[in-house]
């Protein structure tokens, strides 16, 4: 995988998408948490996030040949920066946490005030029961009429007590069944919740602090590491130019350095020369030096 020429985009596509959601993430948190002022809050916190991905590109490249006040005043600026995306991502999590949570955390709160409730009307059932018989136990036994009437006026006190706690049991019932079918939402939660003995918000709040302190400290990471993919790739392929420039001078010297030399042929000139009564025609080669005779 180190030596695949696909290598360097895989890593340039993997930092864009962490930066990106980490960005996303981190903008809609702050624009959360200043809900007064969203759309500016949302440009600041963008152009933000992208001025700490240059800046951590441009510190590992310039790193040595930058003044020394630029160096800590960037260092410091791209870890701040880092600090609040990861508030931003914080908020962004614990809002969507709270958003699934609200129903179920509503229903577990009815469900402890109807059950209360059942509990002191049973209890005021239970008494107005023991002040009939009280009151029943003072009459003599000679007063049936005086006690008939007493159970008559405890009768209607004691089914309205009756009537509600069917009622609340009722309620209960069907809070119970909405908190099953609520809790789905949060059900992983709630398990680690239970196997560990601890409250379910503290459970949230530990997984959301191992997110955000990977989130975005991996996506500065990535932009570097592209940084020095990128830097030892030009090292080991020279620039186009450089390329064709080397072409060139090869071609140049495999070019024979012997070159002929030019040859200049002159019309030959004719003579005659009389010799023993026979004629004789010689043609002078002055190009090459040269006669011929016929």
């Amino acid at each position: 995988m180190e030596n695949s020429k696909y290598f360097q985009y895989l890593v340039g596509l993997s930092a864009l998408f962490i930066a990106g959601s980490a960005a996303f993430f981190s903008v809609f948190g702050l624009s959360k948490l200043f809900a007064g002022a969203t759309l500016a809050v949302i440009i600041m916190a963008g152009s933000l996030e992208f001025g700490k991905l240059v800046g951590a590109s441009f510190l590992y490249r310039y790193w040595n040949s930058i003044a020394n006040w630029l160096k800590i005043y960037m260092t410091v600026g791209v870890i701040t920066l880092v600090v609040i995306t990861s508030a931003g991502i914080f908020g962004f999590l614990s809002n969507a946490y709270q958003g699934a949570t609200i129903d179920f955390e509503k229903q577990t709160t009815t469900l402890l005030y109807k059950e209360d409730r059942l509990e002191q009307l049973e209890e005021d059932k239970v008494y107005l029961k023991d002040e009939l018989e009280q009151a029943i136990t003072s009459l003599p036994d000679n007063y049936p009429t005086a006690k008939r009437q007493l159970r008559e006026e405890y009768n209607p006190k004691v089914l309205a007590l009756n009537d509600q706690i069917l009622e609340i049991k009722q309620d209960i019932g069907d809070l119970k069944v909405g908190l099953v079918q609520t809790g789905v939402d949060v059900g992983p939660a709630i398990y680690l919740a239970r196997t560990f003995d601890i409250d379910v918000d503290t459970v949230v709040k530990f997984f959301i602090l191992i997110l955000i302190f990977v989130f975005d400290p991996m996506a500065v990471s990535l932009v570097i590491a592209y940084n020095v993919v990128v830097r030892k790739e030009n090292v080991k392929k020279p620039p186009v130019d450089k390329q064709i420039n080397r072409y060139k001078r090869r071609m140049l010297q495999d070019k024979p350095k012997n070159k002929p030399k030019k040859i200049t042929i002159k019309k030959p000139k004719l003579t005659t020369v009389n010799s023993e009564d026979k004629k004789v025609e010689v043609i002078e080669d002055v190009g090459r030096g040269g006669k011929a005779g016929r």
